[in-house]
């Protein structure tokens, strides 16, 4: 009989050959072979993996989230504090530059300003642009800028008041020297 079995498989070896057993068989297989490789270790588990990475992205959140959170806050005191603290600046420099604006007009008679108009009407443009920038994104970098801004329009204001006072003083005395002679 098992020279029958054997000529039956030999004639049909085809048919046996196309087919597979399944991964199911294969690993039962290996676990009867080999009874220690087939119990995987607890730290070699894909499953184990996969829960640490999500407990791993659970707390990157959680710890990154409120961190955001509180300096957007703190920044936005701050640049209240900065917006209030240029307005009051800002009154005061304002105030100053209106007065010598009054004192040139005093000197002034039908004379332009020359360079003088260019120049400051450059730094009040530069001080609307700033200005325009303060009310998007107040902070401390552009309120400096402003208050410098302010401070170079009334030194340019004192140099030209200083030249209209040498000035008047040197017609002073031309008059006085027509007078004379």
């Amino acid at each position: 009989m098992s020279d029958r079995l054997k000529n039956f498989i030999d004639e049909n070896r085809k048919e046996f050959d196309d087919k597979t057993p399944s991964e199911k068989v294969w690993n039962k297989i290996d676990t009867e072979l080999f009874p220690a490789a087939a119990k995987t270790p607890l730290y070699n588990s894909l499953t184990l993996w996969r829960a640490a990475a999500v407990i791993f992205m659970a707390l990157s959140v959680y710890l990154i989230v409120p961190k955001t959170d509180a300096p957007t806050r703190a920044l936005a005191k701050e640049n209240e504090v900065v917006l209030k603290e240029f307005t009051d600046v800002e009154k005061f420099y304002v105030q100053q530059i209106s007065e010598k604006v009054q004192l040139i007009d005093g000197f002034e008679k039908s004379e332009g300003l020359n360079g003088f108009t260019k120049d400051f009407q450059q730094l009040d443009a530069m001080y609307n642009v700033l200005k325009e920038e303060m009310k998007v994104r107040p902070s401390q970098k552009v309120k400096d800028a402003l208050v410098l801004n302010l401070l170079v329009q009334i030194d340019l204001l004192n140099q030209h008041l200083h030249k209209l006072e040498k000035e008047s003083k040197a017609d002073v005395k031309g008059e006085k020297a027509e007078v004379n002679i």
